[in-house]
């Protein structure tokens, strides 16, 4: 039985839901929208024009005071319905294309993964991380997304009897960790897994997004508005995607959750389950949001009558740079997950084909000020392709964290000047 697309079990819930949001959408809309109308800390193409905001902004305002009553109304209904929501939402687009099912014993077969940060949060408050427009920026990340994709049938898998060139942000082979190999209890196929330390190669860093990527894992996917959208734009390339992802209102001891995760995995091959965790770690204007680690099994193909499936693991950790041993603690509470939704999910028999963890950490490998996280235990137990040790990474690595303030001058403005 597949996964239910609708995060209810009923059309009914769903329904009160859809009414509640719709009556806090006003007081959302003009609290954003009076945010929005903050300049940018450095982005001069986009200076508001004072004049406009004397005009509007009270206008704004005045809206946000009308609408306060039915946001009430709708928080009243919008707040106990989380108790019955799935904490994910998932479409499912039957396509007539579709990848070609792995069959064992034959040919050996690479699968893609990227993952980025798109900062798509409500235009008022990206203006605090110096972006906006959020619809322009979608738009533009689901046209790069799919820009690489080809327009032939998907008939021929990338598959070959040689190792593939590592690619800079793909994984590269993992020793299979200490509870999880790749062979399953049952199995009579096992799948060979290369010796990630061996002749891979140098890395190549790809200026175009590269097509036919199996699986795209976002992150701070915030506003729901994008959420759809992204949805729509990627839906006839990507027949399974897992959006919306996260807790809202109050979880625990009255902690209150405004924002989801933030995290959007799309895939080509079926999903089998899915689940999402919130890190019960959180301070400051992170704990607002419901960051945590979604954890997707998908099915690759067959292997003599037994399941071929991978696992995906996507996550989004603490931000402030003081707050190290939160991230630590996340991480080893997402090892944990990680491995209990292995165990869950594991039928007897299964080939594990790969296990994938990815995300945004907040922190990297070289920073001096990250050495706590540098040594943490998922670099034993997961290959960093872009990574030799702490402190130190491959000649052909770079860093993709950047200054906000800096993010719009003409030296990073374009993926052919970043590359360096």
């Amino acid at each position: 039985m597949g996964l239910r697309e609708s995060p209810f079990p009923n059309r009914l819930l769903s329904g009160l839901y859809s009414l509640g949001q719709a009556l806090l959408f006003p007081s959302y809309w003009a609290a954003d929208c009076l945010l929005d109308l903050r300049e940018a800390p450095a982005a001069p193409q986009r200076r508001c024009c004072p004049l406009g905001a004397l005009v509007t902004g009270p206008l704004l305002l005045l809206l946000l005071i009308l609408s306060v009553p039915g946001a009430l109304l709708g928080l009243l209904l919008w707040l106990p319905l989380q108790a019955a929501r799935r904490p994910f939402a998932y479409k499912h687009n039957r396509l007539s294309r579709h990848p070609e099912v792995w069959e064992l014993p034959g040919k050996s077969k690479a699968f893609s993964f990227a993952s980025a940060n798109v900062c798509l949060l409500p235009n008022g408050l990206a203006k605090f991380s110096n972006l906006g427009q959020m619809k322009q920026r979608v738009a533009c990340i689901g046209q790069r997304l799919t820009q690489g994709e080809p327009s032939a049938s998907f008939a021929s898998p990338r598959s070959s009897q040689f190792p593939l060139p590592t690619k800079y942000g793909a994984t590269a082979a993992s020793p299979p960790r200490p509870k999880s190999e790749s062979r399953r209890p049952g199995a009579s196929v096992v799948i060979e897994v290369p010796d990630g330390q061996g002749a891979a190669g140098p890395g190549e860093i790809s200026v175009p997004f590269p097509p036919d990527v199996d699986f795209v894992c976002l992150q701070e996917v915030f506003d729901q508005r994008a959420s759809a959208r992204l949805c729509q734009l990627l839906s006839p390339f990507y027949e399974h995607i897992v959006y919306d992802v996260g807790a809202y209102g109050l979880q625990g001891c009255c902690a209150l959750k405004v924002f989801g995760s933030g995290l959007f995995l799309a895939s080509r091959y079926p999903v089998l389950a899915a689940q999402y965790r919130c890190y019960p770690q959180g301070s400051g204007e992170d704990a607002l949001s419901a960051k945590g680690l979604l954890s997707v099994q998908v099915e690759l193909g067959a292997a003599q009558g037994q399941r071929i499936v991978g696992y995906l693991n996507c996550t989004h950790l603490q931000a402030p740079a003081a707050d190290a041993q939160i991230r630590c603690d996340q991480l080893t509470q997402g090892l944990f997950w990680a491995q209990l939704f292995q165990d869950t999910h594991t039928q007897r028999g299964d080939v594990v084909a790969f296990d994938v963890f990815c995300g945004d950490f907040n922190f990297d490998n070289c920073s001096s000020g990250d050495e706590l996280e540098q040594t943490h235990e998922i670099f034993r137990q997961y290959q960093d392709p872009c990574r030799v040790g702490p402190r130190q990474d491959r000649p052909w690595a770079i860093g993709t964290l950047m200054n906000y303030l800096h993010i719009h001058e003409e030296a990073v403005s374009t993926p052919e000047k970043l590359k360096r």
